[in-house]
C-alpha cells in the first residue's frame, strides 16, 4: 500500500508541474458587465487579434456578467493563476496597489487627450511595470471613461444637493473621501449587489459612465443625471503573471500589441458613442443637469491634501501638468 501510495504522488506530482509549465492556447478573460458594455467591446476586438495573429494556436474565452467572480475576486484569481486575464475598472486595483489610486482623484482629468497621454506614456507605463511584483501583467489601459452622477431623488447642480444622498461607489477609499467631502452619504459595495440595491431603492444613486447607465438600464431607477464627470476611470487589460510566463516570446509581443489596440478600439467606441448615449437617456425620461463644477473641485481640495503625501506631490503635479 505504501508503494502505490508513493507512486500515486509522484504520479500527482507530475500532472501538477505538467500542468503548470505548459504552453497557454486558451486564454480565459473575465470582466464584469454585460455584452452591451464597451468592456465588452474591448473583449470581443483583443479575442479577434489574438485568434488571428496566432492563427489559432491562441483563443480567448470571453467570461462577462461576473460569472468568474467580481473585479476584487478576479484580481485574486489572477495572482492565484486560476483566472488567465481580466478588464477591470481601475478603482479595485488600489486595494492590492495603493499608490494606482491616484489615477482615481477627483478631477484630475480634464480631457481624454490628456487621460491617454498620462497613461500611455511614462507615468501611466510605469504603473503597469510595477504589476509584475503583484503577480499580475498589466497589458495596457483601455477606458471606462468619464463618471457621472445618477440618483432617484432630485437634480445635482451644487455640492450642497449631494447632502444626505446615498450613493454607491466602488469599493475604493479615494472615491469615499471624495463623496464624503461633496457631502453625500458614501456607500461601498460591488456592482453585482449595487444593481439589486438600486431597483429596491435601498440606496438613491451612483456614478459611472454614460456608458454604463445606458447598458444597464439605470434610467429604471434613476431619474436624475448629473454630468459631473468627476472622475476619469480608465480600465487596464491585465494578465495573470503565471500565464504570461507560460507564453512564447512571439505570443506574449502579439498578446501585448493587441491588449494596446483593444484599449484604443475600446477608447474610440466611448468617444464615437457618448453623445448618442445622453440623448438616449434624456429620450428615456433622465432629467440631465450640468453643474458648476469649479463649485465641486473646490469642495475636493480636502482630499488633495490628504493624498498628495500617500502618492507624492511630484506624481500628482506631474499629471496636472499635462494638457
Amino acid at each position: 500500500m505504501k508503494k502505490i501510495a508513493a507512486v500515486l504522488s509522484v504520479v500527482f506530482l507530475f500532472l501538477v508541474l505538467a500542468a503548470s509549465s505548459a504552453p497557454a492556447s486558451d486564454i480565459k478573460l473575465a470582466h464584469v458587465v454585460n455584452e452591451n458594455d464597451a468592456f465588452h467591446v474591448c473583449a470581443l476586438k483583443f479575442k479577434e487579434l489574438v485568434e488571428g495573429g496566432s492563427k489559432g494556436e491562441l483563443t480567448v474565452t470571453i467570461y462577462p456578467n461576473a460569472k468568474l467572480g467580481d473585479e476584487r475576486n478576479l484580481l485574486e484569481s489572477m495572482r492565484m493563476g486560476v483566472v488567465d486575464s481580466a478588464i477591470i475598472t481601475g478603482g479595485p486595483i488600489i486595494n492590492f496597489m495603493p499608490k494606482f489610486g491616484v489615477f482615481d482623484l477627483p478631477f484630475l482629468f480634464t480631457t481624454p487627450e490628456q487621460a491617454y497621454k498620462v497613461l500611455d506614456g511614462e507615468i501611466g507605463r510605469g504603473m503597469l511595470a510595477d504589476m509584475d511584483a503583484l503577480g499580475w501583467k498589466g497589458l495596457a489601459y483601455g477606458e471606462r471613461g468619464f463618471r457621472n452622477l445618477t440618483n432617484s431623488k432630485k437634480p445635482v447642480t451644487v455640492p450642497d444637493d449631494m447632502k444626505g444622498l446615498k450613493i454607491r461607489l466602488m469599493q475604493n477609499p479615494v472615491y469615499v473621501d471624495s463623496f464624503k467631502a461633496l457631502g453625500a452619504n458614501a456607500v461601498p459595495m460591488a456592482w453585482t449587489e449595487a444593481l439589486t440595491a438600486l431597483q429596491q431603492g435601498t440606496i438613491d444613486g451612483q456614478e459611472n459612465p454614460l456608458n454604463v447607465i445606458v447598458s444597464f438600464n439605470l434610467f429604471e431607477s434613476q431619474k436624475h443625471l448629473a454630468l459631473t464627470r468627476h472622475a476619469y476611470a480608465p480600465n487596464v487589460i491585465m494578465m495573470s503573471k503565471r500565464t504570461w510566463d507560460k507564453l512564447s516570446p512571439e505570443h506574449q509581443k502579439l498578446v501585448q500589441e493587441s491588449a494596446q489596440a483593444a484599449a484604443e478600439h475600446n477608447r474610440a467606441y466611448d468617444n464615437e458613442k457618448e453623445a448618442e448615449w445622453l440623448q438616449f437617456l434624456k429620450d428615456k425620461g433622465m432629467e440631465v443637469t450640468e453643474p458648476d463644477l469649479s463649485l465641486f473641485r473646490e469642495a475636493v481640495r480636502p482630499v488633495y491634501e490628504k493624498y498628495e503625501e500617500q502618492f507624492g506631490k511630484e506624481l500628482v503635479e506631474a499629471i496636472l501638468a499635462v494638457k
